[in-house]
């Protein structure tokens, strides 16, 4: 089945509509198959304004926040940007086609290796996916010139920041297990950052060292 009409309509109607105007993450996300990153079951619902199910108590987040937070991290295309939580994978084609480089961390071995897949099949081959604890980012490929993190946390983990490259972004969730704010913080000279809320979301948890504990889960 032919996807691109939908595309198209996902873009202008859940995505410009809300005002974002980067062009390239506009037009990576005309072009990326969504579909392909969910079961056959809900590839109709795949340009949907709506987070899906992929399973493991997992989500394929909404298309609006996907282009949100990567148009969040003002990429330029020569960048290497760590992503912490694969999921799907499509999170990561997006930001392939953005960067020069991306570093993806994700502590589910199944999803994982079903994003690899995906990826292997469309030909992006400028991505290094990691089976592991995503709190505590990659530090042998650090720094990052952007953190990209697709789960929400009780606060911001130090090696994050640690791993930021001065000028580099970090976008993330911060809150509690029902709400979050996503936050940008910039990396100024030295280790001096800037934060700023970017708009209220809701996220699954990041679990790891620095997030939430497994047992603490709701």
């Amino acid at each position: 089945m032919d996807y691109s009409v939908s595309r198209r309509r996902m873009v202008e109607q859940q995505i410009v509509a809300r005002g974002i105007v980067d062009q390239r993450v506009l037009e990576v996300m005309t072009t990326i198959p969504r579909h392909l990153f969910v079961e056959a079951g809900l590839q109709g619902h795949a340009y949907g304004d709506a987070s899906l199910p992929i399973g493991e108590k997992q989500t394929i987040s909404q298309p609006y926040m996907v282009a949100a937070m990567t148009a969040a991290l003002g990429l330029k295309g020569d960048e290497r940007v760590l992503e912490i939580g694969t999921g799907s994978g499509y999170q990561t084609a997006v930001l392939s086609k953005l960067v020069k480089r991306v570093y993806s961390i994700e502590r589910i071995a199944i999803l994982a290796g079903r994003a690899r897949k995906i990826l292997d099949q469309l030909q992006l081959s400028n991505i290094n996916i990691k089976i592991g604890d995503g709190t505590i980012g990659w530090n042998d490929q650090a720094p990052f010139a952007g953190i990209l993190v697709a789960a929400g946390s009780p606060d911001v983990p130090t090696k994050y920041l640690d791993q930021l490259d001065i000028g580099g972004k970090l976008v993330m969730p911060v809150g509690d297990q029902e709400q979050q704010i996503l936050m940008r913080i910039t990396r100024q000279e030295g280790d001096s950052f800037e934060r700023e809320q970017l708009m209220g979301c809701r996220f699954v948890p990041l679990i790891g060292e620095q997030g939430w504990r497994p047992e603490s889960i709701i």
